[in-house]
């Protein structure tokens, strides 16, 4: 049975107790990262995953608060010896940006390097990207400041499903992307240009007829500010809960 593990639920300013937000899928087969910040390494100890299991990382998009983590994760792959390829997933404009970050590192002079391999993915709604034994990916763009995408993931063989706004506006791509799914993980860091609030997040929720909604990408510590779970119950009849730094969901 794979799981789903929160590793950051912070918005862009992350506290001592909440990072921000990316999380880990842990498969039989394969373990996925969504997202890379701060020391993945040291997160996914923490929550209990080798570094060593990674098989595959998703980048949404490439905000520091999402993408930050990618240089110091291989490198630090590579001072510890890995050899086993790695698959790195994101639109054309995330992995560009992600080659040209690397570049800079001057990574391919980096001596005996592991393979990296990158998976360019389309710009339209519902795009293949990884289909394995442990779960079904599609990803689909959503609005923000930058090209973004949500994720809807089914898993398998339960037929489960997951769907992941990331950093969005209210949209209905995140609402077909959504669609009866079992759970929806949606960020709540406010109304704003390429935002949304959690009273905006239960819509999308009650608009796609999900299960239950997660809230996540909010201000936390001494940002944080009103109850985010009562105002999306303001628009959402179903579960809500804040998504927690190392929350587990078993799916």
């Amino acid at each position: 049975m794979s799981k789903v593990i929160i590793l950051g639920s912070s918005n862009a300013i992350p506290t001592k107790d909440s990072e921000n937000t990316h999380m880990v899928i842990v498969g039989d087969e394969r373990t996925l990262l969504i997202d890379s910040v701060s020391n993945p390494i040291l997160r996914l100890e923490q929550a209990g995953v080798d570094f060593n299991d990674l098989t595959d990382i998703i980048i949404t998009h490439f905000h520091p608060d999402h993408a930050s983590g990618i240089p110091l994760l291989l490198m630090d792959m590579w001072l510890m010896g890995r050899q086993k390829p790695l698959n790195i997933y994101g639109l054309h404009y995330t992995l560009d940006r992600v080659e040209t970050l690397m570049g800079l590192y001057n990574w391919s002079e980096w001596p005996d390097f592991f393979p990296v391999v990158f998976y360019r993915i389309p710009t339209k709604e519902m795009s293949p990207v990884l289909d394995c034994p442990d779960f079904t990916i599609h990803a689909s763009p959503v609005h923000h400041m930058i090209p973004n995408i949500g994720l809807r993931i089914q898993f398998n063989p339960s037929h489960q499903t997951l769907s992941y706004s990331c950093d969005t506006e209210p949209c209905d791509e995140v609402i077909r992307l959504s669609e009866g799914a079992d759970i929806l993980i949606h960020e709540a860091a406010g109304e704003s240009v390429g935002h949304s609030s959690a009273k905006q997040a239960g819509e999308i929720a009650r608009k796609a007829e999900v299960g239950r909604l997660y809230l996540i990408h909010y201000a936390t510590g001494k940002y944080a500010k009103g109850d985010l779970v009562a105002e999306a119950r303001t628009t959402f009849p179903g579960e809500v809960a804040l998504a927690k730094d190392f929350m587990v969901l078993d799916l």
